[in-house]
């Protein structure tokens, strides 16, 4: 039997009455959001922009007709999304990153870190000189874990003079950042290599930045569907979530310059991070727009430490 389609398939339809109803038949399906988007009227928003090969981050004419030649791509979208809770990057094929549009499937993460908010702000202020209003920006840059290559991506068109290596030990998820590099035009700067945390990275660098699995044993058993699309081996880190971040810890202080970084998102397992390191002079990042779970410390200190 066929699904019913989500928008009628004749007659008048405006593409506001198109993203109501889209947006209703979501509400009445209990879909659960977080990749991208947070809401239902938002989430058909951008799916059905995408079906009329509409930009997403431009105000549409909402009065305009959605013909009814396109409607069977709408619904098509529509259906994947409620009946299989396919997330809806991934239905696209894009996602937005820090203010700049990624290649996005099934090889790597949906894109949603706020460490967006962290490179947009110039590294929160981690790279000031002491003492003076002039900044000091990393100039070679470690994106561990990259996935799809957006944070790493992110920090390259930030900062036109800074080098960066995109890792991860997923060779699918590599392939995927190789496109992202090469959409961007940044294959002189940025270079994609597979590693398991940093035991095939050579060099140092001014930052390590990472979006590493963090969802610990609990939290994988209770995710909504919608999740579980997405590959796990970018997920699950053990029973506190942190089975890759203690590793990290003790391998950073090789890779890291003098006046290097580690910054790491741990998200929900930050009360673990916390309990399991608590003499570690961790500093946990404070975010205007969203989001929590991002601790920085610094090469001197990780070396103070000696784990």
């Amino acid at each position: 039997m066929q699904p019913k389609p989500v928008l009628p398939p004749t007659g008048p339809l405006t593409l506001e009455q198109a993203i109501k109803t889209a947006a209703q038949a979501f509400d009445r399906s209990g879909l659960s959001y977080g990749h991208g988007t947070d809401n239902a009227q938002d989430e058909a928003t951008w799916l059905l922009l995408h079906a009329l090969g509409l930009p997403v981050y431009e105000a549409p004419d909402y009065s305009q007709e959605v013909s009814v030649a396109v409607r069977e791509l709408c619904n098509t979208l529509l259906q994947k999304r409620i009946l299989e809770r396919i997330p809806a990057a991934y239905l696209t094929g894009t996602a937005w990153f820090a203010g700049h549009e990624f290649f996005c499937d099934e090889r790597a993460l949906v894109p949603r870190s706020p460490l967006a908010e962290f490179i947009m702000d110039d590294y929160f202020g981690l790279f000031q000189d002491e003492g003076s209003v002039i900044s000091n920006p990393p100039v070679n840059i470690l994106d561990l874990c990259t996935g799809g290559g957006c944070i790493g991506i992110a920090c390259a068109l930030h900062n036109p003079e800074a080098y960066v290596t995109c890792s991860d030990i997923s060779e699918e998820a590599l392939q995927l950042a190789r496109s992202n590099i090469a959409k961007h035009h940044l294959s002189d700067r940025v270079r994609a290599v597979q590693s398991d945390v940093l035991s095939g990275i050579d060099g140092t660098f001014d930052l390590i930045v990472s979006n590493p699995p963090y969802v610990d044993a609990a939290d994988i058993n209770s995710m909504p569907e919608e999740f579980h699309a997405e590959p796990l081996l970018g997920l699950a880190a053990g029973p506190d979530g942190l089975d890759l971040v203690h590793t990290l810890l003790k391998q950073a202080t090789r890779h890291l310059s003098a006046r290097g970084w580690l910054v790491v998102e741990v998200g929900n397992s930050q009360p673990a991070m916390q309990r399991a390191y608590p003499n570690l002079p961790l500093s946990w990042l404070d975010f205007s727009i969203g989001g929590h779970g991002v601790f920085a410390i610094s090469q001197t200190d990780l070396l103070k430490a000696k784990l």
